[in-house]
């Protein structure tokens, strides 16, 4: 009975350290951006893809939406949902890059982030099985 009592105390400190370290290098990648949007490399990154000036715009508010939103403790149904947005905006930023650039190597970071964030939720259900 106290292997099992361990093995579960294990798995969530397991888990909780990989969910705030994936979450936290998540929240680095997403956060700064904001304070960049307005820079001549973000402008011509946007116009390079082909994308509307808006969508800069629209991509930067939503990412500091979302990147509080998972550092922040909010209701199960809003976290569920950043993850489900920000996973379709890094699925769509790698489609764009490999469509204007083809395959290069920068066209794949978007690959880190969307495994930041997969490590990042698997963890958070974990978490939430643990303690429910």
């Amino acid at each position: 009975m106290i292997a099992q009592a361990t093995t579960a105390h294990d798995l969530s400190k397991t888990a909780k350290t990989f969910y705030w370290v994936s979450t936290g290098l998540l929240a680095l990648f997403i956060l700064p951006g904001a304070f960049f949007m307005n820079g001549q490399v973000a402008i011509d990154g946007m116009r390079h893809i082909g994308l509307p000036e808006w969508f800069r715009w629209e991509l930067n508010i939503g990412h500091v939406i979302g990147g509080l939103f998972l550092l922040l403790p909010v209701g199960n149904r809003l976290k569920e949902w950043t993850y489900v947005a920000l996973g379709i905006d890094y699925i769509s930023a790698l489609i764009a890059h490999l469509a204007t650039d083809g395959v290069e190597v920068a066209s794949f970071q978007s690959l880190i982030t969307l495994a930041l964030l997969i490590v990042s939720y698997v963890c958070y259900h974990k978490l939430h099985q643990v303690y429910a």
